[in-house]
């Protein structure tokens, strides 16, 4: 077996988020994009130490697992992989993953509660970030998401199962607009072209919608007129704000070197558990509002009785958790890295009554060791890489009786865990909580309580 060979393997096995494991020629292959049972065809991609990775090039038989149908883009678009399974067996792939990786990681005597799952199987996303280019090379105008294994080439989304219907709605009016007046998207390569994202966001619970249209500055078009044709669309939920942000970075990602207001506001509001919440365009919220808010009804039970409590929520983002736990709490300060979600958290803050609540902007890392105050329990929630091995050792120097760690990433969180039970800590209890249906990730949450001398 070398490079390049195309190879026939059955599906054993499945490491998170996506790794398909399976045999060829006596050789331990990981195929991404795969599920247990598959029969598949794959190209050799690398071959090192005994093992191979492949890449996936055609499924000859599907998994005895998958009894859906899927959407019209299903093997095509990078966006969900576990759109052909039902969705108990999804939910017990991911359960029997989070499981492996804690166990391998030798944590263990706690008592794991299971899987919540989500609300709603489909059309639970509440923001999107939809791309544009061409269908295939030099085809026609194309807004959607990348096709899996491109960089270039996008999938028009004309059905999708995790999204609302008015972004499907959204992306044809906008698409028409720009194919009318035959407007290109920005190539990278290239660096030519006006088109780079669209951004959509619409609140589950209060149906208001904002739309962001990321374009470079050296665009040809009326950005009125382009309103206007969102502004005449039949759409289920209002449109409280339509922005054009200006973005002239060559890498593909959504930045604002300036963004402007084209009708409304460059905010809208959502509700969670009883409070509410301003958000703006580029700020972070959970991108499943009802299944955000099983989840923070998890963290609120395992953080149990806060009256006269201090609590630290260590990477805050917009303090959607922080001011969750404020009721009844002594004190809760949370952290931030990034700027304009500190903000935003001070003034939901505002909006919600909320006075005991404090919010600072900086790395947890180096605000940490500013805090005078001693925490009863402290919540970390940090993002997908986990939290930095030196700021895990701060965390625990502060030597609150319990904390809960909430993660979006299981391999980052096993990691993490490993260095808490080093160092006082035992975890308590575990629970899954599924975000994100179709897709690999998946939320847990923890209980780690400080062992008593």
């Amino acid at each position: 077996m070398k490079r390049n060979d195309i190879v026939e393997a059955v599906i054993t096995d499945i490491a998170f988020p996506n790794k398909g494991k399976a045999m060829a020629d006596g050789t331990p292959i990981t195929i991404k994009n795969t599920i247990p049972g598959q029969k598949v065809l794959a190209r050799i991609t690398k071959k090192r130490n005994g093992a191979a990775e492949a890449e996936l090039r055609e499924i000859i038989e599907r998994s005895p697992l998958e009894s859906e149908q899927g959407c019209s883009h299903c093997d095509i678009c990078g966006g969900c992989n576990y759109q052909r399974l039902s969705y108990e067996n999804e939910n017990e792939l991911k359960k029997n993953m989070v499981l492996k990786i804690l166990d391998n990681a030798g944590i263990a005597d706690y008592e794991f509660e299971g899987l919540v799952p989500a609300p709603e199987e489909r059309g639970y996303r509440n923001k999107c970030e939809f791309s544009f280019g061409d269908s295939e090379k030099d085809g026609d105008l194309a807004l959607g998401m990348r096709k899996r294994g491109s960089f270039y080439e996008v999938v028009t989304l004309r059905d999708c199962n995790i999204v609302d219907g008015d972004f499907l709605k959204i992306i044809d009016t906008t698409l028409k607009f720009f194919t009318e007046r035959n407007i290109p998207f920005y190539h990278k390569r290239r660096r030519d072209g006006e088109l780079r994202h669209l951004v959509v966001r619409k609140a589950a619970f209060t149906g208001e919608i904002l739309i962001n249209l990321v374009t470079t500055s050296s665009y040809t078009f009326d950005p009125d007129e382009y309103a206007k044709a969102l502004l005449s669309a039949e759409l289920d939920g209002k449109i409280a704000g339509i922005l054009h942000t200006l973005n002239d970075v060559m890498s593909d990602v959504v930045q604002s070197d300036e963004t402007r207001v084209l009708y409304g506001c460059d905010y809208f509001y959502e509700t969670l558990l009883g409070l509410k919440f301003k958000i703006s365009a580029f700020s972070f919220f959970q991108t499943n509002s009802k299944g955000a808010e099983k989840l923070y009804s998890v963290v609120r039970e395992y953080a149990g009785d806060t009256s006269g409590k201090t609590v630290f929520d260590l990477y805050c983002g917009t303090g959607t958790i922080g001011q969750i736990m404020s009721n009844g709490s002594k004190k809760v300060i949370g952290i931030e890295i990034v700027e304009e979600a500190v903000e935003a958290a001070k003034d939901n803050a505002v909006l919600n009554g909320i006075t005991n609540c404090e919010f600072i902007a900086g790395d947890v890392l180096s605000k940490v060791e500013e805090l005078s105050d001693k925490p009863d329990l402290i919540i970390v929630d940090p993002p997908r890489d986990g939290i930095n091995p030196k700021a895990v050792m701060k965390i625990i120097g502060f030597g609150a009786d319990e904390i809960v760690y909430v993660s979006c990433k299981p391999t980052s969180l096993a990691r993490d865990l490993q260095i808490f039970e080093a160092n006082g800590y035992k975890v308590k209890k575990v629970k899954c909580v599924d975000m994100f249906p179709r897709t690999v990730h998946v939320e847990t949450v923890v209980l780690m309580s400080r062992v008593k001398e």
